[in-house]
């Protein structure tokens, strides 16, 4: 069932409820009007023949029904008014009408308005009645005065208010179930509309959005937040077709290079060394590949929330060390001295390999950027900050490691995209290096992935600094 029909059902459900439980309390209270209004007529007639009865005489039979008789009914054929005055045991000494039945009250009642005065609702000869008795004196007897009304019209107004609410509850509810379907008609059709906008929009559709309601109710903050949800994913699918066609474009160049070695090792006539120089190029081409392959394989790991992480717990200072040695060879051809300064003992719970890719992006970074003769200098130190990152952690202890160069720096204009994927500051010297542009990018997704972040700044004395903020008690 739809919404509109489960909200109409409800509505009309609910209304139902409200008319059944409304029409018995109203009858209730209506039964209960008329028979306080029958009894206070009852009691005063009830108290002038008592008065009448304390003087010491009886009324004459007929002149106690104000001169009002009522027509047949049924079997019990007398006024619409009545009294009588009995003995305690039921023998009647004074009825209002020629034409009377017998005692108006059982034994059980006789006895029972001994000890007070009651009220019943009961019948006469089939005819519906009200019934008042209480105990008062005449001359030194104790006697039971009875006085008593038929009940029909009130028994007709009960019956014209129970037709009226059994008529006129269904209709009601009806009414409310019909108008719940066109106000949730109204309510919703912005609902419908935005439902046949959102099977338009296709891929190719990049800019379309949900049209805006006028009301600003929930319909609108939906729609409002429906064409939210459709910017982040237009900019996801920018960033995954950029993603893609740099990619392409990446692979390309090693790709065609590749080609072109193998294509000139094939021809024939080539001399050994020839053939061993092309060999050792496809050889770097291949591993430019293989790199170029496990990076994107990491980068697409973290954008899909994989774990791809192996914490433990290891010796920082023992990673830099390594990390170092693995780079001495390319900074001795440069000249570049690797300084390493980094407290013994220092340890933390990460991922071992992770971080050693993490270090290794950012020392091969900084080692192409530095002039020959340079200084790359990697700190590792545990400090107290206020917020590392994400804000897992708002305040406490993160190990701070950082690599820092003696280059030029990062651009001005470059530094807020600097761990974008693909982003080069110098894109020709990079690739002609190669670099990729993801080395920055992977660091980052790996401090993130730890539950910390990665910081680029440029420091005062030249160069750039690249660090990475992981927390001391990881997530």
């Amino acid at each position: 069932m739809s919404l509109r029909g489960r909200l109409s059902l409800i509505f009309a459900l609910g209304t139902a409820a409200l008319v059944v439980i409304s029409g018995l309390l109203f009858l209730a209270q209506l039964q209960s009007s008329l028979n306080s209004a029958l009894d206070d007529a009852l009691r005063t007639r009830s108290d002038a023949l008592a008065a009448q009865l304390h003087a010491g005489s009886l009324p004459a039979a007929a002149s106690f029904d104000n001169g009002q008789t009522g027509q047949q009914n049924g079997q019990f054929g007398g006024a619409d008014e009545f009294a009588q005055v009995l003995t305690r045991s039921g023998t009647i000494l004074y009825p209002s009408g020629a034409e009377q039945p017998g005692p108006l009250l059982s034994g059980a009642q006789l006895a029972q308005a001994g000890h007070g005065r009651f009220t019943a609702s009961t019948a006469v000869e089939g005819e519906p009645v009200r019934l008042m008795a209480s105990e008062t004196r005449w001359h030194t007897r104790t006697v039971i005065v009875v006085t008593g009304a038929t009940t029909d019209v009130a028994n007709a107004a009960q019956a014209r208010a129970r037709a009226i609410i059994l008529i006129g509850g269904p209709l009601a509810v009806a009414a409310a179930g019909f108008a719940a379907w066109l106000l949730t008609g109204a309510a919703l059709r912005p609902v419908d509309r935005m439902g046949r906008r959102l099977d338009e929009i296709t891929e190719h559709d990049g800019d379309a959005r949900l049209p805006m309601p006028r009301t600003k109710d929930e319909i609108a903050s939906l729609a409002v937040t429906t064409n939210r949800l459709l910017d982040r994913l237009q900019q996801a699918l920018t960033r995954q077709r950029g993603f893609v066609a740099d990619a392409g474009h990446e692979l390309r160049t090693p790709l065609t290079a590749l080609k072109a070695e193998l294509e000139l090792a094939a021809r024939p006539g080539r001399s050994h060394d020839a053939l061993s120089a092309a060999v050792a190029a496809a050889a770097g081409d291949t591993d430019r590949l293989i790199r170029l392959a496990e990076d994107l394989l990491v980068l697409a790991r973290a954008d899909d929330g994989i774990a791809f992480l192996a914490p433990a717990q290891i010796d920082v200072s023992g990673q830099l060390q390594s990390a170092a040695l693995s780079f001495a060879a390319q900074a001795r051809a440069r000249r570049i001295t690797i300084d390493m300064r980094a407290e013994g003992g220092l340890t933390a719970v990460a991922d071992p390999g992770r971080l050693r890719q993490a270090l290794d992006n950012m020392i091969d970074n900084a080692i192409r950027h530095s002039p020959d003769g340079g200084v790359v200098t990697m700190t590792a130190e545990v400090q107290e900050v206020a917020d590392h990152g994400r804000g897992h952690h708002p305040a406490g202890e993160v190990l701070v490691i950082e690599v820092r160069d003696d280059g030029p720096g990062f651009p001005d204009e470059f530094l807020p995209h600097v761990f974008e994927r693909f982003r080069r500051a110098d894109p020709a010297r990079d690739r002609a290096d190669g670099g990729t542009g993801l080395g920055l990018a992977i660091v980052a997704s790996i401090a993130d992935a730890h539950g910390g972040r990665a910081v680029a700044a440029n420091h005062g004395g030249g160069g750039a600094r690249v660090r990475i903020e992981l927390p001391v008690i990881p997530d």
